[in-house]
């Protein structure tokens, strides 16, 4: 018996076949590129397709299908919402998965800030945890709260949107767009800000002015080289994070915070100095109680919370 995770994100997608028991297998991952609407849906059923001719190789029947998006799910609807997909405004997601199976083989979709957190209570890092968030700074950023053992998610499916805390006083019309929290210490944000510094500093030479795009991997490079203005950039990055995890803490006194997402990858190093940046933040009782951590399962998070997602459903089934 075989289980599909899929993790579609605004750049590629992911999909593999999970054991039971959490043991990752095959997996496929295509780029999303240029594709618009029913042009992505079939990069996924295409992935489906090739996941479910190996389990038959296999003679193994694919018993459930989880998948996680960079947005919202409608599950009235059916319909998913991810502003990074074009042509993703309410998509017909599980009607499309849907007609790929019979009628007896159950599909979960869900946002990917929700999976992350099922990833990592699952196999990952907050196992074992009934009080944990997931704190993804990619592109954008955003939070997998699980309170008490369940995954909160909101009247309208959108808690976790943290990317819009307010962390300044005085708010920016650029806030409207992004939310305070993202606009400062996304990835983008990073680049974004770092863009800034440089147009203010027509004297300076170093590798950022280097690059007609600065991206933040440039600035996690130039921060190797002790570069003046990358130095600032991640500063500032590094209050912005500690006042976020140092909010989560306040408001939800998890026993785990994970910190993951593209931009970690490159931070990592950074997490001694953003645990000491939300200490000077947090209610004092609720920091003694937490571990600041990074992701134990890294740019897996949603295929292992998509694969805990098929494996709730088909437990569901089989009640």
């Amino acid at each position: 018996m075989a289980l599909i995770a899929l993790d579609i994100g605004g750049t590629k997608i992911a999909g593999c076949l999970f054991s039971k028991d959490g043991k990752m297998q095959i997996r496929k991952v295509r780029p999303v590129g240029k594709k618009e609407g029913a042009e992505i849906g079939q990069i996924i059923l295409n992935i489906i397709d090739n996941l479910t001719e190996y389990a038959r190789a296999e003679a193994r029947l694919i018993e459930a299908v989880g998948a996680c998006i960079p947005g919202i799910y409608d599950p009235l609807k059916q319909t998913a919402w991810a502003p990074n997909l074009a042509g993703w405004e309410a998509y017909p997601l599980y009607e499309e998965i849907a007609g790929h199976f019979d009628k007896t083989v159950p599909i979960s979709i869900d946002s990917d800030r929700s999976c992350y957190i099922l990833g990592e209570t699952w196999q990952g890092n907050a196992a074992g945890c009934k009080n944990a968030i997931y704190i993804a700074v990619g592109t954008g950023i955003g939070a997998g709260i699980m309170a008490d053992g369940r995954v909160l998610r909101g009247s309208g499916n959108c808690a976790g949107s943290i990317g819009w805390m307010a962390l300044n006083q005085s708010h920016q019309p650029e806030y409207s767009k992004y939310g305070c929290f993202e606009y400062h210490a996304s990835g983008e944000g990073v680049a974004r800000a770092a863009q800034c510094y440089l147009a203010d500093s027509p004297d300076y030479q170093g590798p950022l002015r280097v690059s007609t795009t600065v991206t933040s991997r440039d600035v996690f490079k130039a921060y190797e080289e002790n570069d003046r203005i990358a130095r600032h950039v991640i500063q500032d990055a590094v209050q912005y994070w500690g006042m976020g995890v140092a909010n989560m803490v306040s408001v939800f006194n998890p026993q785990k915070i994970i910190l993951g997402g593209g931009v970690f990858e490159a931070a990592d190093r950074f997490l001694d100095d953003i645990i000491i940046e939300a200490r000077r933040w947090a209610q004092p009782i609720a920091f003694k109680e937490v571990t600041i951590t990074l992701s134990g399962l890294g740019s897996d998070a949603g295929l292992y919370g998509s694969g805990y997602l098929a494996l709730s459903a088909l437990k569901k089934t089989t009640v």
